[in-house]
């Protein structure tokens, strides 16, 4: 599967007391993202608060995904699970429902050895025929991969095609095209960090972005891709602001408050996350109204 552009991860809309999954508003939000031109949808993974769903639920967010998107663009549907045993159950359940790939990041209580991380990412896609996208982001898992390790996984381990690099290390991502010698695709999954990683031939740009900023994330993925860098970096720092402000106050709280702000209201993150303070609100209402100017 040849795979570029932006790929967009949906929020979970819950009701307001927190317990029950809002489908109806699941499916604007996903229509929403089509609309603004996203290449791929990529459910269940921390912008969707994956870590905080039951399994059913889980399953019950992937299927609606998969039948709502309808084949009109790939989606990756996201798994972080700390034993083999439920990520592999996940996996052949994202293939059941017609999901087009997975998105593995292996999650850790106890410190992971090299080879502990190649054998859960082995035993993983030998239970699947899906593509699977290789997720390395040590702020939430708990475990970084070097570019070493996963070039390894990518030339050893069939299904292995692809890596999303979300340390915000842009020296990471040379490192993967040297390793590689230019033949293991990566994603950029830091939004701070999207002029640099797709100047660095990153495929594509993973990102809850288009949420809030409709087509402006594809926009400078397209201006990019056409030499146009001078527009690129004006339309960049148009959505700097915002992308930083995502990472610094949490991704689910910000989103789901910003739509909050344009009229969809998909409640507040679950337990223990916290909503927006009225501080952060206002702040974001602002660059909302600035970016859209």
């Amino acid at each position: 599967m040849q795979l570029s552009g932006i790929i967009a991860y949906p929020i979970t809309p819950f009701s307001d007391d927190g317990k029950k999954i809002q489908f109806d508003i699941l499916g604007q939000t996903l229509e929403h993202l089509l609309d603004h031109g996203c290449d791929a949808i990529a459910p269940l993974g921390s912008t969707g608060e994956s870590a905080y769903l039951s399994l059913e639920e889980w399953q019950q967010i992937a299927e609606y995904t998969v039948k709502t998107v309808n084949q009109r663009v790939p989606v990756i549907v996201g798994i972080g699970e700390l034993t083999t045993r439920q990520a592999i159950l996940k996996a052949k359940f994202a293939e059941s429902i017609g999901a087009d790939a997975i998105m593995v990041i292996p999650v850790s209580y106890w410190k992971l050895t090299d080879e502990e991380i190649f054998n859960y990412f082995e035993e993983i896609a030998t239970s699947t025929s899906l593509p699977v996208m290789a997720y390395n982001n040590p702020a939430t898992s708990g475990i970084d991969m070097s570019p070493e390790l996963l070039v390894r996984m990518f030339e050893n381990i069939t299904n292995v095609t692809m890596v999303k690099e979300s340390s915000g290390d842009i020296q990471r991502m040379h490192r993967l095209h040297e390793l590689s010698g230019g033949g293991l695709p990566f994603y950029n999954g830091s939004n701070p960090l999207a002029l640099e990683a797709l100047c660095a031939g990153a495929s594509g740009w993973c990102t809850a972005a288009p949420n809030l900023l409709g087509g402006l994330p594809k926009t400078l993925y397209q201006l990019i891709t056409s030499e146009q860098l001078s527009a690129a970096r004006a339309i960049f720092y148009q959505q700097l602001p915002l992308l930083r402000q995502m990472v610094i106050a949490g991704i689910p709280k910000v989103v789901k408050a910003g739509l909050a702000i344009q009229g969809i209201h998909a409640g507040s993150p679950r337990k223990p996350l916290h909503h927006t303070t009225t501080e952060e609100a206002l702040s974001l209402r602002e660059m909302l109204a600035e970016v859209n100017r």
